[in-house]
């Protein structure tokens, strides 16, 4: 069976940029998303195993993230004291203890 050569992107240039657009976004943020937990909103970042090279204690748990581990860094996304005090304020979670939380 002969192969297709048709592009197989969205039509047109605006959905390209709005996919490049978002593509950049999930590169340099990450891959950030929002949660409410307890009435309280979040924002949560998935980290991998090869971008872990510290350990930390889960705040779920009091147990040791190892260096190489894949866990979720979260902070306040609606603090009173802004942005800024919020991302010092982040803490490293096992992924199930935030799961549970």
């Amino acid at each position: 069976m002969p192969r297709s050569n048709r592009p197989r992107r969205p039509r047109g240039r605006g959905a390209e940029i709005e996919s490049e657009s978002s593509d950049l976004g999930r590169i340099l943020f990450g891959g950030q998303q929002t949660e409410v937990k307890r009435g309280r909103e979040f924002v949560v970042q998935s980290i991998s195993g090869a971008s872990s090279p510290k350990a930390y204690v889960c705040p779920g748990c009091s147990k040791s993230i190892e260096p190489g581990t894949p866990h979720v860094v979260a902070w306040r996304a609606d603090g009173l004291f802004g942005a800024e005090s919020d991302l010092a304020a982040r803490r490293h979670w096992h992924t199930h203890c935030w799961r549970i939380a």
